[in-house]
């Protein structure tokens, strides 16, 4: 598990194909490497992958065809900057909201503007994730957790703060780029315990089972 606070923004250093999938070799300096082990997650721009080698510097990973057809890792290019977050340890603060590292689905920057100090960005996402956006909810977009302020159909939009801008890749968004989206898991656990029966959401089922 992770919580969608990047800890560092590395660069792809090295991208190998293998018999169809692909090993990436990822380095950040600003990472205690010697703190982590080969089986450890990390989560690169909203993907959970294994570190099956450490370096003194970064880490190595195979990336599967699945996660290459279904995230944005398929477009990345040796030089590339991903956002990096180690998984959760036990006594870890949870400072943004619990993050999976399973992508549902990728979205595509529609608009960037200046709001004040930060940049007010609009996404929109495929119509079966839409249901899971609600107007101040969570949403993990590239590995960062967000807070989303409209929604409107298919799309959203947020406010990226400067420190964001800055310490993630989210300061290099440009109208059309690609980004992976993860929706917050209260939502998609909600929707399996109702099934198809909206009717019965209410105060009482959501306390009967441990929601509010």
């Amino acid at each position: 598990m992770f919580t969608g606070i990047v800890k560092a923004k590395g660069t792809i250093s090295a991208i190998e194909h293998r018999g169809g999938d692909v090993r990436m070799t990822v380095t950040a300096a600003e990472l205690p490497w010697s703190d982590y082990e080969a089986g450890d997650s990390i989560c690169v721009s909203g993907v959970c992958l294994t570190a099956v080698k450490l370096l003194a510097d970064g880490f190595e990973t195979d990336v599967s065809v699945e996660s290459l057809d279904v995230t944005t890792l398929k477009q990345l290019r040796q030089g590339d900057a991903v956002n990096l977050e180690p998984a959760l340890r036990v006594g870890d603060a949870l400072g943004g909201h619990l993050v999976s590292g399973h992508v549902d689905g990728i979205g595509v920057v529609i608009s960037r503007a200046d709001d004040a100090r930060s940049i007010r960005m609009a996404f929109e996402v495929p119509a079966e994730l839409a249901r899971y956006i609600a107007k101040k909810g969570s949403v993990c977009v590239d590995g960062v957790s967000l807070t989303i302020n409209e929604v409107s159909g298919n799309t959203f939009s947020l406010n990226i703060i400067p420190h964001t801008a800055e310490v993630t890749t989210m300061g290099d968004y440009a109208d059309g780029t690609a980004v992976n989206i993860e929706v917050d898991l209260l939502a998609r656990y909600i929707e399996r315990m109702l099934g198809n029966d909206a009717n019965r959401l209410s105060i009482d089922f959501l306390r009967e089972h441990g929601y509010a």
